[in-house]
């Protein structure tokens, strides 16, 4: 196991790590959170051997194998399938050695190396290397392309597939998820929950660290606690905490206070209903997360925008793309038709390239679509969050220069003019509620870290008061509890919000409905994040099958073709498709597809129904229960015997009302397979 005892560590004049200590044991898999710049990416240099202890000791075990990802950009002209490979440094070092014996004419040697590689797993090695290419987000006709042809965020990608190729006994991941999309995240997780080794990871994803890790290590003030359970286990622990250290917390109540009131006045206001919704959200969450946000680096809250036009935008037959230097029009998105009303909590879905940006990019004004029209309601104020900070910051300002030109751009006159003053020492104040204090105010852009250029941004929309947020990848380079200000921020948000983001906490904590973005369409989702996730998966599986299936050498162009057309005809997918006039039937030809569609409904709404089925039957048991201790409890009983029966009552409560809330959504689900069938004449 690894053990750490007393260690100190500092990098440069400061401390990050102050008789520290802490036990990782074979096997596990461990969260190492904390804020940014608390020292987390030292202490894997630490274990790395990159750096070392000023005090204290250490224990790594002699004879593990370390892999992690490097975090230098790979210029080089290999394949991406070579520069993979390359990862297994066991297999190297073998055919290495068989090159050696071959060499020395040595037959023993050669036999042993032979047995050797074949033990390593030489000879499905370009497989596993291509499996891993194309899980995480590359295309068929990609593996044969050279490292150097590809874009900073496809190499660092590739670093990850070394990595994970590496036969290793410790896997140490920094923030693996920052290149990734949806589909690529989800398809690690799966990965990672079947790696054999030890893996320690650092990453501002929750869900992500929830669905990989079984134990948590909190780095605070160079000191490292270590929490049994995921992200959210070490959430529970830390708040309860919190919550009994710290008078912040009372602070936070007086909040709560407030949503609830507003809840209560305007819950069966239907022009407020959607208001009163988002409010439940931002309850539901701060009454959770609150003690943890007392010790965020800031929190914040957008204000009321002056208007709400309803809708905010309409997308006619509109396309999407871009024009190169040379006039080349290339069109990504096109037929989109789309309204956007105010209130709507819009998550934008998709695999990376299909145009997710580019349309948030059009609406938000930085580029103009390419047909169609985008009809904006009177006083629509978009604030655009981009993807690449730099997109919307000039690096050789400062935060204190952005402020005032965006004060001198909005104007006194301007019918959406934020009325808070404009006069320098009010700006320095307002930049200082986003932690940019002191000389940070005269810091360059350029030359600050993505999480203060984020902050940064988040500071410069919430300052222009508008009523629709286009956000693209927001939390790239926010930590965990700034994720968090930033959700329950967005849930007292007022007007409308358009999410592009792989982050699915906040997905799921902010967006109450989805578009798929998606070969050449936008569609509405129908579905939850959950439905997405296996829609992924599924998706994943099938196009590594086919990639198999059709991996001849003498069609492997072929192949390539066949995988690209076969994507868009998945019955997985079918749903996502915009529909098209179907041709008329021959009458035995719709009795034989009206079979199939009874067959196939029934299949949906049977595994829905056994469902149903067992949590009444639990319910019913634990009704029992239930009445049996609550009549154990007027009896007369020992403190302990006591204690037992109301920690008992209060878990059968808890599962029961996860068991009605599970029970009201299959419902809804089968009411709304049925109401499709009965729609489409399936009876």
């Amino acid at each position: 196991m690894i053990t750490l005892k007393d260690i100190c560590l500092r990098r440069g004049s400061k401390l990050v790590l102050d008789h520290a200590s802490a036990t990782i044991h074979p096997g596990e898999r461990v969260g190492l959170v904390g804020r940014n710049g608390a020292g987390k990416s030292s202490l894997f240099a630490l274990l790395s051997g990159d750096l070392h202890e000023d005090s204290g000791e250490w224990f790594f075990p002699p004879g593990w194998r370390l892999a992690q990802v490097a975090q230098e950009m790979p210029e080089t002209d290999a394949s991406a399938t070579d520069f993979v490979l390359q990862g297994d440094t066991r297999l190297a070092e073998l055919r290495q050695a068989l090159q050696q014996a071959e060499q020395a004419g040595n037959g023993m040697a050669i036999a042993q190396a032979h047995s050797d590689l074949a033990d390593a797993g030489a000879h499905d090695a370009v497989a596993r290397a291509q499996t891993l290419i194309l899980g995480l987000g590359f295309q068929l006709a990609e593996l044969e392309r050279p490292v150097r042809s590809f874009s900073g965020g496809w190499r660092m990608r590739l670093q990850l597939a070394r990595a994970l190729m590496c036969p290793s006994d410790l896997l140490l991941l920094d923030e693996p998820t920052n290149h990734l999309d949806l589909d690529a995240l989800v398809w690690l997780e799966a990965w990672l929950q079947r790696y054999a080794g030890t893996l320690i990871v650092i990453s501002h994803d929750r869900e992500f660290l929830d669905a990989v890790t079984t134990v948590t290590l909190h780095l605070e003030q160079g000191r490292l606690t270590r929490y049994g359970g995921n992200y959210s286990r070490f959430e529970e622990l830390r708040a309860q905490q919190l919550a009994l250290q710290q008078s912040a917390y009372a602070r936070q109540q007086d909040k709560i206070a407030h949503l609830q009131k507003f809840i209560d006045r305007f819950k069966a206001k239907a022009t407020k209903a959607r208001q009163a919704q988002s409010r439940v959200k931002a309850l539901e969450r701060l009454e959770k997360i609150a003690p943890v946000l007392a010790e965020a680096e800031f929190s914040f809250e957008f204000k009321e925008p002056p208007s709400l036009p309803n809708p905010m935008l309409t997308l006619s037959d509109a396309a999407f793309g871009y024009r190169s230097a040379d006039g080349h029009v290339t069109t990504i998105l096109q037929h989109v038709n789309r309204s956007v009303l105010a209130g709507q909590r819009i998550g934008i879905l998709g695999a990376n390239g299909q145009g997710k940006s580019t349309l948030v990019k059009t609406i938000a004004r930085q580029m103009p679509p390419l047909a169609g029209r985008i009809t904006e309601g009177k006083g629509l104020r978009i604030g655009y969050f981009a993807q690449q900070e730099l997109d919307l910051l000039r690096p050789g300002e400062n935060p204190l220069e952005h402020m005032v030109r965006l004060a001198r751009e909005m104007g006194p006159t301007h019918p959406m003019h934020n009325p808070a003053p404009s006069r320098e020492q009010d700006l320095r104040n307002y930049l200082g509620s986003f932690n940019f204090s002191g000389d940070m105010v005269q810091q360059p852009v350029g030359s600050m870290s993505g999480g203060e250029k984020a902050r940064l941004v988040l500071a410069m929309i919430v300052w222009q008061r508008p009523n629709l947020l286009l956000l693209d990848e927001p939390t790239n380079h926010l930590d965990l509890v700034t994720r968090e200000a930033l959700s329950v921020a967005l849930n007292g948000f007022d007007g409308t919000v358009m999410l592009v983001s792989h982050d699915r906490a906040l997905l799921r904590s902010v967006c109450d409905e989805f578009w798929l973005v998606g070969r050449g369409a936008v569609a509405p989702f129908d579905g939850d994040l959950d439905d997405y996730q296996r829609y992924l998966l599924e998706e994943s599986r099938r196009l590594r099958e086919l990639a198999r299936t059709q991996a001849a050498p003498a069609g492997a162009a072929k192949s390539t073709e066949n995988v690209a057309a076969h994507a868009g005809t998945s019955s997985t997918n079918a749903g996502f498709l915009p529909e098209t006039a179907a041709p008329a039937l021959a009458p035995r030809e719709a009795r034989r597809q009206s079979a199939q569609a009874r067959q196939q409904l029934a299949e949906k709404t049977r595994p829905i129904q056994r469902e149903i089925a067992q949590i009444d039957a639990r319910l019913a048991a634990l009704a029992a229960e239930k009445s049996a201790l609550e009549e154990r409890l007027t009896q007369p009983l020992a403190p302990a015997d006591i204690a037992n029966c109301g920690r008992r009552l209060k878990e059968c409560g808890d599962e029961i009302t996860a068991l009605e809330d599970r029970w009201l959504e299959l419902s809804a689900t089968l009411e709304a397979l049925n109401a499709a069938a009965d729609t489409a004449g399936v009876g």
